[in-house]
């Protein structure tokens, strides 16, 4: 829906890397309703991951260590953003699945802050397509992930805006979350420029991306790396992180 130039840029780098393996990722700017976005498109079967802690055991906490920690073993990491809500030592808050194994369980009651405004819900990443699903609908189901990160509220639920959304709220954030296509084949990674509320942000996912369900993952701690917008977005350290690799 996005492609533009810059999915030729991406090509050409990728090309000029012995060991680049293709991707169709794009990241570009978009307008909606008076506001900008910066927005990352990924196709089922790119190689997007979920990363925590680094070899050391410790938080990778940065793009920057985690892209020397990837460029180390021979691959790039192509962009990424926070994924994730954590506790003050990082840890995830809700669902954690990395490469298959559990590292912190789903939360399914109601609680303080955003994370705690249900519906919240948890981004999956399957072999052959992604899926964002409402937290007790997942803990019914038990998909099969080979990445998982629980988040909230929900933004977007069956084509519907999470219910406790105000049109004229006066919170307004930085924001990042996900969306994915009804058939699972798409995902779009979007960080908002300026500080916008739940509801505005919500309403780009419905209505512009056509995303039936997608997941806040944060707000002021919200940032992207994608050096193909020439973005590497300062910050405290991170918990989860979320990013596309290629090569290898």
């Amino acid at each position: 829906m996005f492609r533009t130039a810059i999915r030729a840029g991406l090509a050409l780098a990728l090309l000029a890397s012995a060991s680049g393996a293709a991707t169709a990722a794009t990241c570009e700017e978009i307008s909606d309703r008076g506001e900008t976005y910066a927005v990352c498109e990924i196709d089922a079967g790119e190689d997007l991951r979920l990363f925590l802690n680094g070899r050391d055991g410790k938080p990778y906490g940065s793009f920057e260590r985690l892209s020397a920690a990837l460029k180390a073993t021979g691959k790039r990491l192509v962009f990424a953003m926070n994924g994730g809500m954590y506790h003050p030592d990082r840890r995830p808050v809700g669902l954690y699945v990395e490469n298959g194994s559990q590292i912190a369980g789903l939360v399914t009651r109601a609680g303080p802050g955003n994370f705690g405004l249900l519906p919240n819900g948890v981004f999956c990443i399957e072999d052959d397509r992604f899926r964002v699903v409402e937290s007790r609908a997942y803990e019914a189901e038990q998909p099969s992930c080979r990445f998982a990160s629980q988040s909230g509220p929900m933004l977007v639920i069956g084509g519907a805006l999470h219910p406790k959304f105000l049109k004229d709220s006066d919170s307004r954030n930085i924001r990042n979350g996900v969306g994915v296509s009804a058939d699972g084949r798409r995902a779009w990674l979007v960080i908002s420029d300026r500080p916008v509320t739940f509801y505005t942000f919500a309403t780009l996912f419905r209505d512009r991306l056509k995303t039936p369900n997608a997941l806040y993952l944060d707000g002021r701690i919200s940032r992207l790396y994608a050096p193909e917008l020439g973005r590497a977005d300062p910050g405290r350290p991170m918990g989860p992180i979320l990013g596309l690799v290629a090569g290898g």
